[in-house]
């Protein structure tokens, strides 16, 4: 899979060298590039936003340098992904399609958000989302750029040293996941269940199944409604 990451912080995502995706990097099974958006403005002061039509607080981002710097990045085969607290929510079910694509281009905006045109522009040539990771507003959209790639290029195959982890996770069926223990088997006081220790598969199977339903009736009651 090919990412490709716009940006006026590119050092923002420097992170990505670390942990599983930095070895997914290495192993090639992703190939990541970060690129400033201050380097597609022409003036001296590599402007990228400004005031916006109608007034208003805050600034928007300028349509012309994102126009150029997407113009030398989407092929015909590529997604557009622009982080916006106005758009689709992000869930694993959006993260299992995108990692089904060969080439995912990501938007960050900044301020008041990117110019509508430039998303307008390009939903008439390519795959464009519009993506929110929650009701809540962030001051750009790296964070969700981080997180909406984390959770799409571990589904890869070949980035799990062990592929079964991805099958019991949360969200996977529509439920949370079961809690989990380790050793010692007492801790402060606490216990592990001791249907864990039994040795019976098929009663710890049937246990767990009950936990994810239990959490995810009292956590996320939202989701057995759908």
């Amino acid at each position: 899979m090919k990412i490709d990451i716009v940006s006026i912080f590119p050092s923002y995502f420097d992170v990505l060298e670390l942990s599983l995706l930095g070895k997914a990097a290495k192993n090639k099974l992703v190939d990541v590039s970060v690129h400033d958006l201050r380097d597609a403005t022409t003036d001296v002061h590599k402007s990228v936003d400004d005031s916006p039509f109608g007034g208003g607080a805050g600034m928007v981002m300028s349509p012309e340098p994102w126009g150029t710097m997407l113009d030398g990045l989407l092929q015909e085969d590529s997604w557009l992904i622009v982080p916006s607290p106005a758009g689709q929510l992000f869930t694993q079910g959006l993260a299992t399609e995108l990692s089904g694509a060969s080439h995912l281009v990501f938007a960050c905006g900044r301020y008041e958000g990117i110019d509508q045109r430039v998303i307008d522009h390009y939903s008439t040539t390519h795959r464009v989302l519009e993506v929110s990771l929650g009701d809540y507003v962030l001051n750009g959209g790296e964070v969700a750029v981080l997180a909406m790639i984390e959770a799409t290029v571990r589904l890869l195959p070949g980035f799990m040293g062990n592929p079964d982890s991805l099958v019991e996770e949360s969200h996977e069926k529509g439920l949370l996941e079961y809690p989990s223990y380790t050793k010692p088997r007492s801790w402060r006081g606490l216990e592990v269940p001791e249907v864990l220790l039994s040795g019976n598969h098929e009663a710890i199977r049937a246990w767990r199944e009950e936990q994810s339903q239990e959490r995810t009736q009292r956590v996320r009651p939202d989701l057995v409604e759908d």
